[in-house]
């Protein structure tokens, strides 16, 4: 993908429409930082990472003490109960398994979650970066935090206040970070 960008910005500036296209670019990471809803959805998701992540810990100290117990008292158990103990403790290792994918793994909770907190953050300030493309009369606005790399990019070009302008983001907020 990266490969493609770096093509297309290539092709673009070889030919001589490029002198004609009006190019831009925002620090999203920025952008996000200074909103107040972007810290407040991040701590939002946070606090459920940490509380699913305090959950999966106790289900591995139950283990734990179970193992252990399990080894202090392994001759005293009969074979059905040394069974029965071995089974128990793999159970719970599988439904340790199973909270973790249900709630960290790629398609986890806790991913549709973030998405869900974050997909009205994305779509308000790609709102901003439209108007601003549209009043500025921009062809083309990069992120600059994105998988397209720049090895020289000219402040005057640097969209990201605009950005932060239209999303009513307090300039002293900006001037304090």
């Amino acid at each position: 993908m990266r490969f493609i960008l770096g093509l297309l910005a290539i092709l673009l500036a070889a030919s001589p429409v490029a002198a004609q296209q009006k190019l831009a670019y925002i620090d999203s990471e920025e952008i996000l930082r200074l909103l107040p809803e972007y810290q407040t959805a991040r701590d939002q998701v946070d606090r459920l990472a940490n509380q699913w992540q305090a959950e999966l810990d106790g289900m591995a100290e139950e283990i734990e003490a179970l193992e252990r117990e399990f080894e202090a008292r392994e001759l005293l158990y009969t074979p059905e109960d040394r069974e029965r103990k071995q089974t128990e403790i793999s159970t719970r290792r599988t439904e340790m398994g199973q909270f973790r994918r249900r709630h960290f793994g790629p398609d986890g909770e806790l991913f549709r979650q973030e998405q869900q907190a974050m997909r009205p953050i994305q779509e308000r300030v790609l709102d901003a970066v439209e108007v601003i493309a549209e009043e500025g009369d921009y062809d083309f606005i990069f992120d600059r935090t994105g998988d397209l790399i720049f090895l020289y990019a000219k402040d005057a070009h640097n969209v990201t206040d605009l950005v932060l302008d239209e999303l009513d983001v307090d300039p002293a907020r900006r001037a304090g970070i």
